[in-house]
């Protein structure tokens, strides 16, 4: 069962991180194609303007809408994140006080806050599919693109069921851990 949760978590990473670099490359394109259309409306568009008009003509400029691609794009790969970081414990934490406390109270403590963020990433998932609701219910459109915001809704909920479904697995983990005393999940120090 961990081997078929590590997977699934992996691959929804994987994901968010394609759909990741693919933004970072259309914010380049989007960047370059802004200073270059300020270049032909300048000294280019003044010194030649044939060549300025033309480049102009073949959509030289940024890209229309970009903003709103990227805050669908990016709302997606962090939630896509966020099983793996479940399963594999990536979560920041502040251990000042708790690596002093015996190996049972730290599992306890696990146990505890993984189910709280187990219950916290249900909230959100449901919270998600009721905002997607109200988006396609209402018809919102995007400015620029006028593409249905609840397909960015629906990206991003596919993100927040699987940290959701991860997140109760671990924390199911974490009782077992708890009332058997051996561990079946260690992050990457080590530790459980």
């Amino acid at each position: 069962m961990h081997n078929l949760a590590t997977r699934a978590a992996r691959f929804m990473a994987i994901c968010g991180g394609l759909v990741l670099a693919l933004l970072i490359l259309l914010i380049c394109i989007s960047v370059v194609g802004r200073s270059l259309n300020g270049v032909l409306h300048g000294w280019i568009g003044t010194a030649f303007p044939a060549v300025s008009a033309w480049l102009l003509q073949a959509g030289v400029g940024p890209i229309n809408g970009d903003f709103e691609l990227v805050e669908a794009g990016v709302a997606f790969s962090i939630f896509s994140f966020l099983p793996l970081c479940q399963i594999s414990g990536g979560h920041a934490s502040v251990d000042i006080f708790t690596s002093k406390l015996p190996r049972g109270v730290n599992r306890g403590l696990q146990m505890v806050i993984d189910t709280v963020f187990a219950f916290a990433l249900i909230i959100m998932a449901y919270q998600l599919y009721k905002g997607m609701l109200s988006k396609l219910s209402y018809g919102d459109t995007t400015f620029l693109l006028q593409f249905p915001i609840w397909w960015a809704y629906a990206a991003s909920l596919v993100g927040a069921v699987m940290a959701a479904v991860i997140s109760v697995y671990v924390a199911c983990v974490r009782v077992m851990e708890l009332a058997t005393g051996q561990d079946v999940i260690t992050d990457e120090t080590g530790m459980g």
